[in-house]
C-alpha cells in the first residue's frame, strides 16, 4: 500500500498574521536526493482531506517529498478573518504560499494546483521564479467565463436542495457556510466579471502542464489555450476525455501518469531537498 511507503506528518503552521494553517508533509521511502518538493494547492471548496491519496501517489511515483496545506478558512486551518473577499483574493494567496515555502525551507517547488489552486500556482510561478521549477494546473482559470458562472449557479442550487452542505461539513465543519459563500458570492459578483490574471503568464519561465477535463463544467478549452499560448516558458496542454473539473478523481490513472512524467523531466537541484523533522 502507498501509505506504508510514506512517512506522513501533520501539524499546524502559525503565520505572523496570527492564524494557523494545517500542513501535511509526505516523504516517500524512495525519495531521491535533492528532488524538488511537490506542493499541492486545493480548489475553491477543497482541503487536504479532499485530495484523498493523490498527493501520496504522485510522491511515491516520483520520489519527491510533498506538502499539502489547507488555506485559511478551509479544512483544519483557522477560519476566515472576514468572509468578504477582494477581487484579488487568488493573487493574495501567492505571498502566503511563499511563507509556507520559507517555513519549511523549500528552495525548489513544483506546484500542483487544482481550480483556484491552479490560478494561485500560476501567479506564484510568475512572482517567485527562483523558487518554482514547474507548475501543473488542473481546471485552472485565468479569466471568468459564462460557463464558469453557470456552473457556480448550479452549485448554489445543489447547496440549497441536496445534502451538499452536510458532505462539505465533514471536511470544513462550522466553516462550511463561509467556505461556500466566499466562493460563490465572490465569483458571481458583477465586479468580479473582469477578474483576469493573464498579465502574469508571460513572467512564468518554468515548464507548465495545463490539464483540463473535456467535460469541465467550470471552464472551456480557452483557459488552457491561454495558459499555453501566453506563458514565457515551455507549456503543454492535455484535455482528458471523460473527465470534468477534477481529473485527479475522474481520470486518476491518466492524471497520475501525466504528472509523474512531467515531474521526472524536471532536473534535481542542489538546494531542492527538504527533510521531515
Amino acid at each position: 500500500m502507498i501509505a506504508a511507503d510514506l512517512i506522513t506528518t501533520e501539524a499546524d503552521l502559525g503565520l505572523a498574521e496570527g492564524y494557523t494553517l494545517r500542513v501535511q508533509r509526505l516523504l516517500p521511502a524512495n525519495a531521491a536526493a535533492q528532488r524538488p518538493t511537490l506542493v499541492f494547492l486545493h480548489d475553491s471548496l477543497g482541503c487536504i482531506r479532499l485530495w484523498r491519496d493523490f498527493p501520496a501517489r504522485v510522491a511515491a511515483a516520483t520520489g519527491c517529498p510533498a506538502l499539502v496545506y489547507d488555506r485559511r478558512g478551509y479544512g483544519q486551518s483557522s477560519a476566515f478573518a472576514d468572509a468578504t473577499r477582494t477581487n484579488q483574493y487568488l493573487e493574495q494567496e501567492a505571498p502566503v504560499l511563499r511563507q509556507v515555502l520559507d517555513a519549511y525551507h523549500i528552495e525548489q517547488a513544483i506546484l500542483f494546483g487544482h481550480s483556484d489552486g491552479g490560478s494561485i500556482a500560476l501567479v506564484a510561478a510568475a512572482l517567485y521564479s527562483e523558487r518554482i521549477t514547474g507548475v501543473i494546473t488542473e481546471g485552472a482559470h485565468v479569466f471568468v467565463e459564462d460557463l464558469t458562472l453557470a456552473g457556480i449557479r448550479e452549485a448554489q442550487q445543489q447547496y440549497r436542495s441536496t445534502n451538499l452542505p452536510e458532505r462539505l461539513a465533514r471536511y470544513h465543519g462550522t466553516k462550511t457556510t463561509a467556505v461556500f459563500s466566499a466562493w460563490a458570492d465572490t465569483w458571481l459578483a458583477p465586479a468580479f466579471r473582469s477578474w483576469n490574471i493573464e498579465a502574469y503568464l508571460p513572467r512564468i519561465q518554468c515548464p507548465v502542464l495545463a490539464l483540463q477535463g473535456e467535460a469541465d463544467e467550470y471552464g472551456t478549452v480557452a483557459q488552457v489555450q491561454a495558459i499555453a499560448e501566453q506563458t514565457g516558458g515551455p507549456a503543454r496542454t492535455v484535455l482528458l476525455p471523460g473527465a470534468a473539473h477534477t481529473p485527479h478523481k475522474e481520470a486518476p490513472t491518466e492524471t497520475l501518469q501525466l504528472a509523474t512524467s512531467f515531474v521526472q523531466q524536471i532536473p534535481a537541484s542542489a538546494t531542492a531537498g527538504v527533510a521531515l523533522g
